[in-house]
């Protein structure tokens, strides 16, 4: 039986943690894994319960942490290499760019037989500055080289990996989109509509809209909030926003929201008499898709952005920025109205156009199910992963 070491930066709450739980679960009984997984930020959720609900008990390492350390970086790195050293894999893959400069490297000078890489976005355009980037990107060239084979998760990741940030060389890259459980979002959707919209007290007539992930500069909830202003001066609809998510800028996003005289509150009691409310984390966010009319997103970068897969499941119209593998995941103009980056004029028209128009919202709503229950389940993520593995370690024999 192949041994598998599976990587992953940390388990939050997001595609690359899901992935990591379900091809740790599902490879069996053909593959034996070990699932490793860095410290949870400050900022982020902790999603450990994804892997320990399909009864996984995976490896922390506490120094591999999200930022850089060359002294924590180091010791996480030295016991990657005791982890292999004890366990004896045949393939260590990684997901995300800490677990796969580490992972890759320790695996390379362990001499494991296949090293994989997965893509889960990349942050070479929006979290840094130009010098930076070119620095990150060296560093992914270099890895690439000690590396069996790249997964991208998106075509258009693929594209940017092999053309514009020449990572490596295409055929080096095999495309293999994310997959999840998606069957509870089509599930008790009434009970739950109800049970969402009671506890935030949402009439019947109010128009709920959501963004959902972290709070963080590179969701831009900036855009998403003067975009709201605009709709809120222009519709004659009564709206109710929902931010779901916690954050580093969580307090930044709340002055903006006062700079732009938006009412909200962190209190449930009070979210009928403001126009915003701040949920924090949900865990059950089938419920808030459920509970809503409208799904939004504006991230100055993406890879496959999970609540926009969710949305769709659970049969929500979206209103996006275009960036990343975002085309990848929605049909445009048929689930989804999107905008270019930055663009707060076309997105803000957009959702003013979704707010006013039902008939649309609910043309929109009918596509979405059909189009990602099979692209985007968990079966066909595993059945890929597996082909893949079974290719690489041919060639080894």
């Amino acid at each position: 039986m192949p041994k598998i070491i599976r990587i992953i930066n940390r388990f939050n709450l997001g595609g690359p943690t899901y992935n990591a739980a379900y091809l740790s679960k599902y490879m069996a009984p053909e593959f034996e894994t070990l699932l490793v997984g860095g410290s949870i930020d400050k900022s982020e959720e902790n999603s450990e319960y994804i892997v320990r609900d399909l009864g996984l008990k995976p490896l922390i390492i506490p120094e591999m942490k999200r930022s850089i350390s060359p002294q924590y970086d180091l010791i996480a790195y030295k016991k990657i290499k005791q982890i292999i050293s004890d366990f004896h894999p045949d393939i260590v893959h990684t997901h995300a760019s800490k677990a796969g400069a580490l992972g890759r490297l320790a695996a390379f000078s362990m001499n494991v037989p296949v090293i994989i890489h997965t893509f889960h976005g990349h942050v070479f355009d929006a979290y840094f500055n130009k010098l930076s980037s070119a620095f990150y990107i060296n560093i992914e060239r270099y890895l690439a080289k000690k590396s069996s084979k790249i997964i991208a998760i998106s075509d258009i990741q693929k594209d940017d990996l092999e053309n514009k940030y020449k990572i490596c060389d295409g055929n080096k890259i095999k495309v293999i989109s994310l997959g999840f459980d998606l069957s509870r979002f089509q599930e008790n959707i009434t009970i739950k509509r109800t049970s969402f919209r009671s506890e935030y007290q949402i009439a019947e007539d109010e128009i709920a809209i959501a963004i959902i992930g972290r709070l963080v500069p590179i969701k831009n909830h900036s855009l998403f909030l003067e975009a709201v202003k605009y709709v809120a001066e222009r519709t004659k609809m009564k709206i109710r926003i929902f931010i779901v998510g916690d954050g580093e800028s969580k307090i930044n996003i709340q002055n903006k929201a006062s700079e732009l005289n938006l009412s909200f509150t962190e209190n449930k009691k009070e979210s009928k008499n403001n126009l915003i409310t701040f949920t924090s984390w949900i865990k059950d966010i089938d419920i808030v898709i459920a509970g809503v009319e409208i799904i939004a997103l504006t991230s100055l970068s993406e890879g496959t952005p999970v609540s926009l897969i969710e949305a769709q499941a659970g049969n929500k119209p979206i209103v996006s920025t275009n960036v990343g593998g975002i085309e990848n995941v929605v049909l445009p103009n048929e689930t989804s109205l999107l905008s270019p980056n930055g663009d707060v004029e076309t997105f803000a028209k957009n959702l003013l156009i979704l707010v006013n128009n039902e008939n649309l919202r609910e043309k929109m709503s009918e596509k979405g199910w059909l189009f990602v229950k099979d692209k985007f389940h968990f079966t066909r993520l595993v059945k890929d992963t597996k082909d893949l593995y079974y290719s690489l370690l041919k060639t080894k024999n």
